[in-house]
């Protein structure tokens, strides 16, 4: 009678009233923080990166989540796990390095942010740091046609705060602004 007691509890009763609570009080997180459209067009969760690649995008961080390595593929989620003696980690970073400067147009003297040339260890990450959306600017805002500081002002408002406001650093949501800069050309 116990074990009928306690299945009916734990495994009707108490996953139902949790669900409620989920979606009464926390719909939006509870469905995964999706990004929808006014038409209902689902572009992605603001907890999970997509890759990007045209110069009118600004471009995520460095995925080693699915089998071609930049695929942003969340079945597949993971880091590189090569440690920091690792020559194949080394040589990914010069080339990410060489890459990222030539694609915006930066100086060899130009320090590029850790995150634009390293994985996370998810391979997942949505965001890029404040400094990382900085330096993208000028190339989005060239390919676009478009003042920089208009570009600035989507990146400051696409920022989010460090989590409780102390745990971490300030983070550029990609998804979001790359969004909110499609929706600024259809204007």
């Amino acid at each position: 009678m116990a074990t009928v007691m306690l299945a009916v509890v734990c495994c009707g009763i108490y996953p139902l009233v949790v669900f409620g609570i989920g979606q009464t009080l926390f719909h939006d997180k509870a469905n995964g923080s999706l990004l929808v459209d006014k038409d209902g067009t689902i572009h992605g969760s603001r907890l999970i990166g997509q890759q990007f690649t045209a110069d009118k995008y600004f471009i995520s961080r460095p995925s080693d989540a699915g089998a071609n390595g930049m695929a942003y593929d969340s079945t597949s989620s993971g880091g590189s796990n090569l440690g920091p003696t690792s020559q194949k980690l080394h040589d990914t970073i010069a080339q990410n390095i060489a890459s990222y400067r030539a694609q915006n147009n930066l100086d060899s003297n130009v320090p590029v942010p850790a995150d634009a040339v390293t994985a996370s260890g998810s391979g997942l990450d949505p965001h890029i740091s404040v400094r990382n959306a900085e330096l993208q600017a000028p190339r989005v805002a060239k390919t676009r046609n478009l003042p920089v500081e208009k570009i600035l002002a989507l990146v400051r408002a696409n920022t989010d705060a460090a989590s409780l406001g102390i745990l971490g650093e300030p983070g550029v949501n990609v998804l979001p602004l790359n969004l909110a800069l499609d929706a600024l050309a259809a204007k």
